[in-house]
């Protein structure tokens, strides 16, 4: 991908994670079972990821590639999937704006953290005044839109 549209679409990803807590709280509401509105959403991601990587697929790993990768980091999407049961089950009794205030403020504020202290074998982002008046901030604008 361009550089060029790395923020744009960065921002797309963010305005449209806001139309999938809506949407999933109503499959929820539609299909009464949590676990299998769970199950339904993510039917069409693994039909959509496996249909892209039949056109595009390669580059793929070598056995160095797979035996360097730490053990945790296939559970990046279970990780994502507490979210998704999240919205399904709770974007109704909170609202779409407090939803995703709460899910970007806590997302933020456990970045700050995972950056500060290179967790996950990120590079380190050392937490300032500025990061951590940003991260208060947040947690100010989430509070206001809880309340009011």
């Amino acid at each position: 991908m361009n550089a060029s549209w790395t923020i744009p679409f960065i921002i797309l990803g963010g305005a449209l994670q806001s139309c999938g807590a809506a949407m999933n709280g109503q499959l929820n509401k539609s299909l009464i079972n949590p676990w299998l509105a769970s199950a339904v959403s993510f039917v069409p991601i693994v039909f959509f990821f496996i249909g892209a990587f039949l056109v595009m697929p390669t580059p793929l790993p070598t056995t160095k590639d797979l035996a360097a990768m730490p053990w945790w980091a296939v559970l990046g999407g279970l990780v994502g999937a507490v979210q998704v049961y999240a919205g399904l089950t709770l974007v109704n009794k909170v609202g779409a704006g407090p939803f995703v205030g709460f899910t970007v403020t806590a997302s933020l504020l456990a970045s700050l953290a995972i950056d500060h202290f290179g967790w996950f074998r990120m590079d380190v982002h050392p937490l300032n005044i500025w990061r951590a008046l940003g991260g208060l901030l947040l947690i100010g604008g989430v509070t206001l839109i809880a309340k009011f």
